[in-house]
């Protein structure tokens, strides 16, 4: 979401009283505004005589956030702050509500708009009814070496190559390899690669971007970075992004989670709906990973919780065959495939 600062000509209720207010309190953008405690802002404001535009609103928080009301207490004081407020609610409103779409027109769009993007592995492209599919946002979980990062790799490496697309790569652990996608690209161990196949492989490292992002709040300035720019992008020859991948996720939320602040929790459902909002609205075909964590009598269950779990459409749990290079893909969760069902295949190094 936008900068507040960046609104101010846009909507003049938003003043520099209030944005200053709000930066005293490290709120900066939208998204700062929509995840801070309300109520505690609304009590800072009452003890400071200079930000009494603020005092005369005190926050009433029924989710979701579209449905947020302010209480007007005092009108005597600050009728501008109560219209930065509300013009600031209604930026969110206006931001997170879906337009309302039939059965058939959902039909039409999954027919025209939302193809299914092969991730290079058949056994696992059959399993998933033919691989990703793009508008939705799928998930691999999975333990440590279980295969996780080299399914992102195969996958970016395929989409790039097969289908003529841009591939937006958010790295958060360092493990993106230029040399496992040329691998993946040319597979001829021990021999060079002759002109042709030197002229593909620079065609697809040149169609993946990749960002390394280290912290939730980068994630979010590079999300909305790419948002902006599809929305703004104009035709570049016959390519577009038509894949993001995120490796990890659960590396950037699992630190936020926790304690007696529901900040944590509100930035992960705030990513979540974010990657689903850019995958639906630009057709793209969104995948993040996520380790896991114990689980009753001693099973592994995906990590970052119950809430988490409602936000992939799809979630495929790999594990490895030990001393191997046998994995094994389960569906834990798919909109038309049966859960459960598995296949094997084979990944090397």
């Amino acid at each position: 979401m936008a900068p507040l600062k960046s609104l101010e000509e846009l909507y003049p209720f938003i003043d520099s009283n209030f944005l200053t207010f709000c930066a005293s309190h490290g709120i900066f953008t939208v998204e700062d505004f929509l995840i801070h405690d309300l109520y505690v802002l609304a009590a800072f404001a009452e003890q400071q005589p200079a930000s009494e535009k603020l005092k005369q609103v005190k926050p009433s928080l029924h989710f979701p956030f579209s449905c947020l009301s302010f209480t007007v207490l005092n009108f005597s004081i600050s009728y501008m702050c109560t219209q930065g407020i509300t013009q600031i609610l209604s930026i969110i409103d206006v931001t997170e509500r879906q337009p309302w779409l039939n059965g058939l027109e959902l039909l039409e769009d999954a027919r025209e708009n939302k193809h299914i993007l092969s991730i290079g592995f058949e056994r696992v492209d059959v399993l998933l009814g033919g691989g990703l599919r793009e508008g939705q946002l799928t998930e691999i979980v999975g333990p440590s070496s279980s295969g996780k990062t080299q399914v992102c790799l195969r996958a970016a490496s395929n989409v790039a190559k097969n289908y003529n697309a841009e591939v937006f790569y958010v790295d958060t652990g360092n493990s993106f390899s230029p040399q496992r996608i040329s691998g993946f690209v040319n597979w001829k161990p021990g021999t060079a690669l002759d002109w042709s196949e030197q002229s593909m492989l620079q065609q697809v490292m040149s169609s993946i971007s990749c960002h390394s992002v280290f912290d939730i709040f980068a994630l979010f300035d590079v999300l909305h970075r790419l948002e902006f720019n599809l929305r703004s992008q104009t035709c570049k020859g016959d390519r577009r992004v038509q894949f993001l991948i995120i490796d990890s996720i659960s590396s950037l939320i699992t630190p936020i989670l926790g304690g007696s602040s529901s900040q944590g929790h509100a930035l992960m459902i705030s990513a979540g709906t974010l990657l689903k909002k850019i995958a639906h609205e630009h057709n793209i075909a969104v995948l993040v990973t996520n380790h896991t964590v114990g689980g009753d009598r001693g099973t592994s269950k995906p990590a970052l919780g119950e809430s988490w779990k409602s936000v992939p459409h799809v979630r495929l749990q790999l594990s490895r065959d030990a001393g191997s290079n046998v994995y094994q893909a389960s569906i834990l969760k798919h909109s038309s495939m049966a859960s459960g069902t598995a296949a094997r295949f084979v990944m090397y190094e």
